[in-house]
């Protein structure tokens, strides 16, 4: 070919291309505008407060609150920035719904059961005694209908819930008096809360609420007779070996407590869709790892606890049978009373009932056969 007519079909090619690419460009711009989806601007940052019912650094629970930010920080390259107020920073702990309901604050942490007075649905999403544990609850929310359910409940609030992390299955709590039989449970003061603590006081002791940073000055004078708190960890952590003498198990007030994140809707709603997806990846990996921070710490500090002489003890099969009848009673009375309890009770139960035959089959015939081996 010659120079010539090489350099004229080259011109006449590139012309051809970039008529087509303007051609291209110009049909997606009409197929963007046409669907209404809105271009996103990575230039612009976002900046947001989040409050938590968790004292600074508090282990593991606190602690999540601070990768959470980090997070989404690192993963939206800082076009979403959180600002952490730890319990009492900027507002009590108790507080936090309502700030983020009034858009003080654009997000919280902490654990649905502190709002059962707002609505006594929540309870449920943290967990309910003798209900599921870890992983059959998260089977539920995920999978289940029952973040579908939490949407629906806190929705009148304008926030949106997200799971942020599970205790697992907790200890029965620390104990100066030895529980026997369901007369040993008349009398008692215990520092717990929630439908355990109603479950208790039917079977004749006192429910009690202290907060947390009194609880090892009240068991040490014995103005209270016991405590539950979450596990070896956290409450080796809180002295509680040097002040009690019996560690029962197991927990069965908390089989697997949910914490959660909540989010105000019209905050959620001015971030572009890659952020708010961001949010959501960075809430589930915190799910993943505080499970499996809780099991690595707990058995590090159970070692601890044992190796201090304190007595581990079990509840008797009876003194469980009966609280597990006074806890269905007060649930009973609960969604007679709240038709939105009523429709989570029902989804949770029955969720649990339908999950039980395949865990029967596996879950419970491993750790009770196949590990002892």
């Amino acid at each position: 070919m010659k120079r010539k007519q090489f350099i004229k079909s080259s011109l006449v090619a590139g012309a051809a291309i970039t008529a087509g690419s303007g051609l291209l460009s110009s049909c997606k711009q009409d197929s963007i505008e046409e669907l209404n989806v809105p271009s996103l601007n990575f230039n612009k940052k976002f900046s947001w407060r989040m409050v938590s019912v968790w004292p600074k650094n508090f282990p593991v629970f606190g602690e999540a609150d601070i990768k959470f930010i980090d997070w989404v920080k690192r993963m939206s390259g800082e076009r979403l920035n959180i600002k952490l107020f730890a319990k009492g920073e900027l507002v009590p702990a108790m507080e936090s719904f309502d700030t983020v309901q009034d858009g003080t604050a654009d997000i919280g942490s902490g654990c649905s059961y502190y709002w059962f007075g707002k609505t006594p649905a929540s309870a449920f999403f943290a967990t309910s005694p003798f209900g599921m544990n870890a992983q059959q609850h998260q089977a539920w929310l995920i999978s289940g209908g029952g973040l579908e359910l939490w949407e629906e409940i806190y929705k009148p609030f304008g926030l949106k819930p997200m799971i942020s992390g599970s205790s697992g299955v907790q200890m029965g709590g620390w104990f100066n008096k030895e529980i026997n039989d369901v007369s040993d449970l008349k009398g008692l003061k215990m520092r717990i809360p929630g439908l355990g603590g109603s479950a208790l006081e039917k079977a004749g002791g006192a429910a009690m609420n202290v907060p947390g940073g009194e609880i090892y000055t009240n068991l040490e004078r014995g103005v209270i007779d016991a405590t539950e708190w979450v596990g070896p960890y956290h409450d080796f952590k809180m002295g509680f070996p040097k002040v009690a003498k019996y560690y029962y198990t197991p927990g069965w007030h908390e089989p697997g407590t949910q914490l959660e994140y909540f989010v105000n809707i019209r905050a959620y709603n001015k971030l572009p869709s890659d952020l708010q997806e961001i949010i959501v990846a960075a809430a589930a990996r915190v799910q993943a790892w505080m499970l499996a921070e809780l099991d690595v710490q707990n058995a590090v500090y159970l070692k601890k606890i044992i190796d201090g002489a304190t007595e581990i003890r079990s509840f008797p099969r009876e003194v469980l049978i009966e609280l597990k009848k006074f806890t269905m009673e007060a649930i009973d009375e609960l969604i007679a009373k709240n038709t939105d309890a009523k429709k989570v009770a029902e989804s949770y139960y029955s969720f649990r009932d339908k999950l039980k035959p395949w865990t029967d089959l596996t879950e419970k015939v491993y750790y009770n056969t196949i590990q002892e081996i």
